[in-house]
């Protein structure tokens, strides 16, 4: 069993980043990413998901900064 060490800081944002998640997987390509087993696609892979999903946030956040 794997072990995760993330935690989701709001559990009810959950099923929000689950579905940001796929959608920025199917973005970069990577087709039916909730249904693949994570360990059979490589680290950069993985990495290049959760790296895209921060970049968004972060570009996300700074709009609504310049808003105020």
């Amino acid at each position: 069993m794997a072990n995760r060490n993330n935690r989701v800081v709001v559990p009810e944002a959950r099923k929000a980043l689950d579905n940001f998640k796929v959608e920025v997987a199917n973005e970069l390509g990577i087709a039916n990413y909730d249904q693949l087993d994570k360990g059979n696609l490589t680290s950069r892979q993985n990495g290049y998901v959760g790296g895209n999903m921060v970049k968004k946030m972060i570009e996300e956040y700074e709009r609504g900064l310049s808003n105020k």
